[in-house]
């Protein structure tokens, strides 16, 4: 019960194969292969290890229907940012006939193994990930089951095996230092995101390089690290702003942390851009409609999600892409909110 692999001439492993290496049924070795939950986890741990070994793959390509899903899976999508997401996703599912189901892991960055079986069960056309990975051992089992996998990575760290659409987050933190330098603004405090997140640390590189070739030296008293939330800009920017020397603009490394510092700066009795200017980064629909409008990097949330779905649909037709990484630009929309800094006394 074994075939001769045309690519390689020698005898590929079949189910059969493995199942008298491991010793267990055949039955039992489908019902890895197909994701069922229904087998105890130290036999399922030795049938994977074997499909590894044999470098295991289905023989038969499944076929997808009009009805096929693609599941879209979040860390957490409690914000207007992942909104912009989920609408790029909609358009181009709808645009294919495919159904969209939504998952979100809890604030959680990687799923659980029972998780992945369940999806594995569905059959579904693939899977899109958004601030969340895949162990080399879950990415494996979807390779096995031919589940395609794509990722919406605004963090600039998913591994380079992985089909991946991104946005350029060095050259972000670059534009918006440039346009606050250029402006006249010497003293620039930036809200950035996490610090454990790569896109955070690259925003904040490209403001310095920004300084850099102004010939300027960055304060790095002037750096926070916040969570890409209202809360983290209010209270770094309460702080920041009464500090004996503030600084006269303020780089956020979200929107959302935007609408905290000019929270923040209104509460003191500042004048926007008058005493202060901000810069956000997103360009969400909302930053249009601030007090004043507010200046800020657009990352094209609605693209790079659109981008990465048809990838996937691409992937799960049997199409090769021609590179696993695509990083969209990011390029400055200048508002209302940022102005040259009031003349000192």
């Amino acid at each position: 019960m074994t075939s001769t692999d045309p690519a390689g001439g020698q005898r590929a492993a079949t189910i059969a194969t493995i199942a008298d290496e491991v010793g267990v049924s055949v039955a039992t070795v489908s019902k890895v292969l197909n994701g069922r939950a229904d087998v105890a986890n130290e036999t399922r741990a030795r049938v994977e290890a074997s499909l590894e070994r044999h470098r295991y793959r289905r023989r038969t390509r499944r076929t997808s229907d009009p009805t096929s899903q693609v599941h879209l899976v979040f860390h957490e999508f409690d914000s207007a940012w992942a909104m912009e997401i989920i609408r790029g996703v909609e358009e181009a599912v709808a645009a294919a006939g495919v159904e969209l189901v939504l998952t979100q892991l809890g604030g959680v960055h990687r799923p659980q193994d029972t998780w992945l079986d369940l999806i594995v069960g569905r059959r579904p056309l693939g899977v899109l990930l958004v601030q969340c990975g895949l162990s080399e051992a879950q990415q494996e089992k979807l390779r096995r089951q031919r589940v395609p996998f794509v990722a919406v990575d605004t963090d600039s760290a998913t591994p380079a095996a992985v089909p991946t659409v991104g946005s350029n987050n060095w050259n972000g933190g670059l534009i918006a230092a440039r346009h606050l330098l250029e402006l006249g603004h010497r003293r620039i405090a930036v809200i950035a995101g996490p610090e454990d997140l790569l896109c955070s640390r690259a925003r904040v590189a490209g403001f310095g390089s920004a300084h850099d070739e102004a010939g300027l030296a960055m304060d790095p008293g002037l750096v926070r690290h916040g969570n890409f939330y209202l809360d983290a800009g209010y209270e770094h920017g309460m702080e920041l702003l009464q500090l004996p020397d503030p600084p006269t603009a303020i780089f956020a490394g979200s929107d959302a942390q935007a609408m905290g510092v000019l929270r923040a700066a209104r509460q003191l009795g500042l004048r926007l851009p008058g005493d202060l200017s901000v810069v956000g980064y997103d360009n969400l629909p909302v930053a249009a409609w601030m007090e004043p409008a507010l200046t800020t990097v657009h990352q094209p949330l609605h693209d790079m999600a659109g981008t990465a779905t048809r990838m996937l649909l691409d992937l799960a037709a049997g199409v090769d892409v021609a590179t696993k990484r695509i990083d969209l630009g990011t390029e400055l929309v200048v508002r209302e909110s940022t102005a040259p800094p009031r003349p000192a006394p």
